[in-house]
C-alpha cells in the first residue's frame, strides 16, 4: 500500500490553500514583528546603558570641577562663581535636551521593515484595475 494524500481539488481545495497561504503570511509576519520587537528592546538597553554611564561620569566631573574652581575663589569672588557656574550648567542643560530630542527625532521608525512587508501584501492583494 502506498501512502497517497487524497487528492485535494475543488473548492474546498482552494480554500484550504488560500487559508493555508494567508496563515503562513501571517505567521512571517508576526515572526519578523517579534525580531524587530527584540531588536528595539536590545538597542533601548543599550541607549540606557550609555545613557547611565555618561550621566554618572559627566555629574562626578562638574562635581569634583566645580568644588575646585569655588576653592581657589573661595576668598575673593566666590558668590560670583558660584552664580556663573550656575548659568554655565544651565546653558549645557538646555543644549543637552536640545541635542537628545534631535537624537530622538532622527531614530528609525519601530517595525518600520514589518510595515513595509505589510503594504506589499496588501499591494499584492488588492485588485488591479
Amino acid at each position: 500500500m502506498e501512502g497517497r494524500a487524497p487528492a485535494s481539488g475543488g473548492l474546498l481545495g482552494s480554500l484550504r490553500g488560500l487559508a493555508d497561504g494567508l496563515l503562513g503570511s501571517a505567521q512571517e509576519r508576526l515572526e519578523l514583528i517579534s525580531i524587530e520587537l527584540h531588536e528595539e528592546k536590545y538597542r533601548l538597553v543599550q541607549t540606557l546603558i550609555w545613557i547611565s554611564a555618561a550621566v554618572f561620569s559627566a555629574m562626578m566631573t562638574i562635581t569634583f570641577a566645580s568644588l575646585t574652581i569655588v576653592y581657589l575663589f573661595w576668598d575673593t569672588a566666590r558668590l560670583a562663581v558660584l552664580g556663573g557656574l550656575t548659568v554655565l550648567y544651565g546653558i549645557a542643560s538646555l543644549v543637552i535636551v536640545w541635542l537628545c530630542r534631535r537624537f530622538i527625532a532622527r531614530q528609525p521608525k519601530p517595525f518600520e521593515a514589518t510595515i513595509d512587508e505589510l503594504q506589499e501584501d496588501r499591494t499584492c492583494i488588492r485588485p488591479r484595475s
